[in-house]
């Protein structure tokens, strides 16, 4: 285990560089593009940052070509805070990402539906 400081915030990051198949990183899906230039680690809370900023983008497609990006990360029933969902109030209210990855609408009129229903 090595000690770094993630190259947004400067908070400490502990990284298993050493067997980059076991840190902590592994958790998290592979969604963003496989950047070749990258030198540095960043924490999980900037992680999820940067992999929201570029869901944002896929967001803006047609909506076959989002399902059809998220198709790739179903299966995974660990659910990630700040990805999958949020906390308000004590309940879970999850993302536009969750409802993607699931692939089909429930028409129950959820807050984040990528579908477009509304009740």
């Amino acid at each position: 285990m090595t000690q770094l400081n993630c190259t947004q915030c400067h908070t400490t990051v502990t990284c298993n560089v050493d067997n980059i198949s076991a840190c902590w990183c592994n958790e998290l899906p592979a969604i963003l593009p496989l950047d070749t230039s990258a030198t540095s680690c960043l924490c999980r809370k900037c992680t999820l940052n940067k992999i929201n900023t570029f869901l944002e983008g896929v967001y803006t497609q047609p909506i076959k070509t989002q399902i059809d990006f998220a198709k790739q990360f179903r299966g995974n029933d660990n659910l990630i805070e700040e990805l999958d969902y949020t906390m308000q109030n004590g309940y879970m209210v999850f993302s536009k990402w969750f409802f993607l990855k699931r692939g089909t609408c429930c028409k129950n009129g959820c807050k984040n539906c990528p579908y477009g229903f509304r009740k």
